[in-house]
């Protein structure tokens, strides 16, 4: 069975750390989360993937080529306009062949596409749903069941007090190809508020299933900090670079510590970062790939991707910083998320 990763959105919500750069490839952990994804998928025996880009596709196409680094097949589909999730899928149609999964890219999760096969497989579905439940899915597409599970219908982002259940559109669907035969090519497509529907009024079988593990909606950016929160606290288990010091401190290789350097757990530092003399790092703190953290500086509650400087007696609490940013000597960042937005090209 292949996998259909959905990773051409604009990611407008988390700006300006995804100005240019796909949301999918934002770093979870001092890796981009689509790496933890394509690797979890491996795992899972799915190893031919299709990639549906727009929004700079070269940021991916150029760091996982042809999958053959990560032992998987990758091959790619541009969309010409914004398509939208079911005309994404209508326009990879010609690379996926038989049954397939379609996943959100930008969805950090854990989940069992193996459970969800079975689930599939045993109501006789033309489509399955990964399910998920939450406390407020006012944010969210929320689903009607029937009680053999058959999806009766959708309502998106009800207002609180209106919702008919809890349980929200994972953004994972196991697919029939005859499934794709409903939905209009070349133009956008709501898959909720359209092709969804469209099949549960042709009486086809649209089944939803619960989706076990972890799984959050990486689309802001304060659900961004939850995630590496979550991660530092083990409630999101992911493969991380570096040794494990006990206490909750993770160092990567050639990171170097100076004498009187605090580091206060939970923490997760890159490799090749330099840390230096009376400077605090965390609680709640991830530190990417070559960084420098000056002299008497401290970050705590903040994540920062590779090859960032906080300067001497800098200060950062509950911050993003994009990748190559530098925070000047002494200077005092809360609440902040701040990246480096490259100069326009010439046309």
């Amino acid at each position: 069975m292949k996998a259909l990763l959905l990773a051409g959105g604009f990611g407008t919500r988390m700006r300006p750390l995804t100005e240019r750069l796909p949301k999918p490839m934002a770093p979870v952990g001092n890796r981009p989360w689509l790496e933890h994804l394509i690797a979890g998928l491996k795992q899972q025996g799915i190893d031919e993937i299709v990639m549906a880009v727009k929004h700079y596709p070269e940021r991916i196409i150029e760091y996982f080529g042809d999958g053959g680094k990560w032992g998987v097949t990758i091959r790619y589909t541009h969309e010409p306009v914004p398509l939208g999730t079911a005309g994404a899928i209508k326009n990879a149609e010609p690379l996926l062949g038989g049954r397939f999964v379609a996943i959100n890219a930008d969805i950090v999760h854990r989940a069992d596409i193996r459970a969800l096969v079975k689930a599939h497989e045993e109501a006789g579905a033309l489509v399955t749903i990964g399910l998920v439940e939450v406390a407020d899915p006012s944010q969210f597409g929320v689903v009607e069941q029937a009680e053999d599970g058959r999806i009766v219908r959708f309502v998106e982002k009800p207002p609180r007090g209106e919702k008919p259940s809890n349980r929200i559109n994972a953004g994972i669907y196991i697919m029939e190809p005859e499934a794709l035969r409903s939905i209009p090519a070349g133009r956008e497509v709501s898959i909720e508020r359209e092709t969804f529907p469209s099949l549960i009024a042709a009486g086809r079988r649209v089944q939803g299933a619960d989706v076990s593990g972890y799984w959050m909606d990486m689309g802001t950016s304060e659900r961004y900090r939850r995630i590496h929160w979550d991660l530092l606290d083990g409630k999101l288990e992911l493969d991380l670079a570096g040794e494990e010091r006990g206490g909750g401190i993770r160092i990567g290789e050639g990171t170097e510590v100076a004498k009187g350097a605090m580091l206060v757990p939970p923490v997760l530092v890159g490799s090749r970062v330099k840390i230096g003399e009376r400077a605090v790092v965390g609680p709640y703190a991830v530190i990417g790939d070559d960084c420098v953290i000056g002299r008497g500086a401290r970050v705590t509650h903040s994540i920062l991707w590779d090859r960032c400087v906080a300067a001497e007696a800098a200060q950062l609490n509950r911050c993003i910083v994009g990748s190559g940013l530098k925070i000047d000597p002494r200077h005092l960042l809360h609440e902040a998320v701040v990246s480096v937005i490259p100069e326009a090209e010439t046309i």
